[in-house]
Formats: structure tokens, sequence, C-alpha cells
């Protein structure tokens, strides 16, 4: 008997229009014309711009797979493999990208081709499919359509299009001041490991065109260009302006990791112990006063000595100072107000001894926490001032006081630090740029990966909305 594994495979049937699939690019559907008096393969694409390192450059561009709803537009990205010169039917020559990606035809048959990418929006089909895309056992039947397996745009509805969409890769900026220090590099080194294009941008050296209909944000000299997300480490040196730099990427509809907004409350210690107060989160006794009439009072307020006397712009533990006794409490404030520096007076937590507890928390969850606790004398427990730091594990209550302190200044990342006292978790701070290091170490976890799955979570393409039905006559 003759075996039928011996029979030729069937043909590949096309008709001149067909519903096929760019599963790589995230586009499971796409309507093509099918041309063998073509040679090269054409994808619409718009917002065409280059990125990542020249030895293997990428091309990210946006679609609208769907011909008269611009309100849908797909993301997509794909390596470079050639840039190519095409002569279109009237005759005239553009210079393209050119990718490869996997063709879908339905019924199990797929097979890799490249595409040229051009701005297709004035044509009846969003590709064209040429004869260099098509196998030797495709049959082209010209008088015919949908010869293969039918499929609908239904597959860009906001379900579907989160569980379809591939791991694209990203362009992400990151501002910062310090490209080398241990939080830059882990944030760059974990993008381009998982094939984002990442790159460092000095915030001081960002400038803004402010109007109402092409904002724009240049840097040493040339506009730069669209990113999927920023992830801010503003210095505390460097608050007002990095927040207006944000503001800019805010007015640009880019995501940013954490908004100008929570910044800069978290970084006025006066503004975010009010912020803390507003949603009733714990926190040590706290007062601020201008006048110096007001010494003895403001001290009253917050109880006996020991106390700490803390500046509004302190960060890292500098310029904070406990003061043992009443009559130290006021030669401290008098040295403050003398210098006409802002502070605060704060009750000091004795039975913290030393300790306190660095949440990291992401995207409203604690994903590592640590306990630093102070060198030698010190009361304060930074680890640049010395202190040491260990993994610990905190109680349900702890978290949840981290959790609604990051979520009351609307931080995406935040390193809340918070005191055990007798009567519960007390939060001293909220850090709108907490360091990688000393957390990574102390937990064994990768936190920079953790925040990249939350930034490739959110950085979607957006579904497509039904159109509402015409209200009949």
């Amino acid at each position: 008997m003759p075996d039928d594994t011996d029979k030729p495979a069937a043909p590949i049937l096309l008709g001149w229009e067909e519903w096929l699939g760019l599963p790589e690019l995230g586009l499971p559907t796409i309507k093509a014309k099918v041309d063998t008096g073509a040679r090269t393969s054409a994808l619409h694409a718009f917002d065409i711009e280059t990125f990542g390192p020249s030895r293997a450059p990428k091309v990210r561009f946006a679609i609208h797979p769907v011909p008269g709803r611009d309100d849908l537009s797909i993301p997509c990205s794909a390596t470079i493999v050639d840039r190519r010169e095409v002569t279109s039917s009237n005759g005239d020559s553009e210079l393209r990208f050119v990718i490869e990606t996997l063709l879908d035809a339905g019924d199990g048959e797929s097979w890799p081709i490249e595409v040229t990418l051009t701005d297709r929006a004035t044509m009846a089909s969003r590709m064209l499919l040429g004869r260099q895309a098509l196998r030797e056992d495709c049959i082209v039947a010209p008088s015919e359509r949908y010869l293969r397996p039918e499929r609908s745009y239904d597959v860009y509805s906001a379900k579907k299009i989160r569980d379809t969409q591939p791991n694209r890769a990203l362009r992400i900026a990151v501002l910062s001041r310090e490209p080398n220090n241990y939080s830059t590099q882990r944030l760059v080194h974990e993008g381009e490991n998982r094939g984002h294009a990442v790159e460092v941008i000095d915030t001081t050296r960002c400038y803004m065109a402010i109007n109402a209909l092409a904002p724009e944000i240049h840097y040493d000299g040339k506009r730069l260009p669209r990113y999927d997300a920023v992830i801010p480490r503003i210095g505390a040196s460097i608050t007002p302006y990095g927040t207006a730099v944000i503001r800019q990427f805010e007015t640009l509809g880019t995501y940013c990791v954490n908004g100008s907004e929570g910044i800069t409350a978290s970084r006025d210690k006066l503004h975010a112990h009010q912020i803390l107060a507003r949603h009733r989160i714990g926190m040590p006794t706290t007062a601020f006063a201008a006048s110096p009439k007001d010494t003895d009072n403001l001290i009253g307020l917050v109880g006996a000595a020991p106390l700490i006397v803390k500046l509004l712009e302190s960060t890292q533990g500098k310029g904070v100072v406990m003061a043992e006794t009443k009559k130290a409490a006021q030669s401290v404030i008098d040295a403050f107000r003398g210098l006409k520096a802002n502070f605060l007076v704060q009750q000091f937590v004795k039975e913290a001894a030393g300790e306190d507890i660095r949440c990291f928390v992401i995207a409203n969850k604690v994903v590592a926490s640590m306990r630093r606790t102070a060198a030698g004398d010190d009361f304060r427990s930074n680890l640049h001032r010395g202190g040491t730091a260990e993994a610990v594990k905190i109680s349900r209550v702890e978290r949840a006081a981290a959790i609604k302190a990051a979520k009351a200044f609307s931080l995406g990342v935040a390193g809340v630090d918070l005191l055990r006292s007798n009567d519960g978790p007390k939060i001293l701070e909220v850090n709108s740029s907490p360091g990688f290091e000393g957390i990574e170490k102390a937990s064994g976890k990768n936190l920079a990966r953790i925040l990249y799955d939350e930034i490739e979570t959110k950085v979607r393409p957006a579904p497509m909305k039904p159109r509402r039905k015409a209200a009949s006559s």
C-alpha cells in the first residue's frame, strides 16, 4: 500500500486579499493585499524611530491595524535587518527599514518573512504581501478573496489584547545625575537584559519647549525621542527642576514610575507629614513653627526630651539632631533659626533602640524589607552613616502601613521607613528615590526585575473600545 507520508503537501491557497497575522509584532489579525506584481512586502507604520545599540539596532513604530480606527494604536518593535530603497507603483522611491517577522497564514501554516515599514494610511490594506514573502507551495488566485481561515478584529478587545501582546522592546529613560551608582546601573543592566533600550538622562541637562500644541524636551541640542517609560532618580538638591522635567514628560503622555506631585510632596518633610496625618497614618508626633517666641511651646507639643530636630530638606540622616535635654533642644532650635533653616521638632521613639525598618514598595506591594541598625551610639540607622542591614519579616500591620503611605503619595516605587513603637508602626519617611543596593543585598531579591515587571504591565497598547451604535431615528 502507498505511504500517505509520500504524498505531496497540499498547496497554500491565497486570494488577492487575505486575513493574516503577525504574532511577533502583537498583530494577530491584519488584512493584507497579496500582490505577486510587487517584489517587496510592506506594513503600515507611523512614528518610526530607531533605538538600541549600533551593533544591534532596533526600530519601533506604531500601527492602526483596523482601517478607519485611528483610536486604536498598537506599538511594535523589531530588530532591523536592512535598510532598502523601494520604488512604489507610482514611481516614487523611499528608503525603508526592513524587519523580519513571522507570518501566520492560519491552519498551522507560518513562516518568516521580510517586510518594509512605510505609512500606508491612505491605502485600503494595512499590509502588502509581495512575491518574495510567498513560499514555493503558495498559489495565488487573483480573482478570489479570503481563502485562508476567517479572522476578526475582535482580537483587539481589552482582554484579548492583554493576552496576545508579546514582550516588545521598550525605550526607557532613567533620570539620574549619577550614571555609575549602583541603583542606576542595576536599572540599566536589568532593562537591557530584558531586551529593552535603557538610556540614562542627566536631569539638569534637559530643557523644555512649553507650548499647548507641541510640548518638547530637549537634551544636548536635540529633541528627546518618545519613551515608553521614565524612571525618575531625582536627587534632593535638584527636586524643583527635576520635578519640572517630569511634569513635561507627563504632559507628553509618557508613563512615569513616580509622578511629579508625589516626588515634590515626599521631599518636603512638613508637607509629607501633613499628608500622612491627613490619611491617618501613624507617625511620631511632629511640630513646626516659624516664630522664635514659640520655641518652648513647640517642644511641649511633642513631649519631653529627648526629641529630634530635623531639617525639612534633610536626606540620608544629614541635618537630623537628637536633643537629649530641653535646654539642648532650645540651643539646637536657636542655631537652626539663626541659619534661617526650616525644621521640624519630632517625638523620639526610645523603644526603637536605634533601629528602623525600610519597606520597599512597588505597585502597592511590599516586595522586600530590611531592618537597619545604627552604628555605635548613633541614633540614625542610615546605611550611608555606617548602619547595618539585614532582612526582616514584617507584621501585617506594618505592611499595611507601608502600603498606605506609598499610596498616599501615589508613588509607583517607594522606600517607606518606619519605627516599631509600643503603639504600632510609626512612619518616618517616604522616599521617592529609594536605593537598591542595601535592600537587594540584605533581602537577596532582584528588585529591579520586579520594577520592570510592573513597567511592562503598565506600558500596554490601548485596547479597541467598542463603537457606540447610532441611535435609531
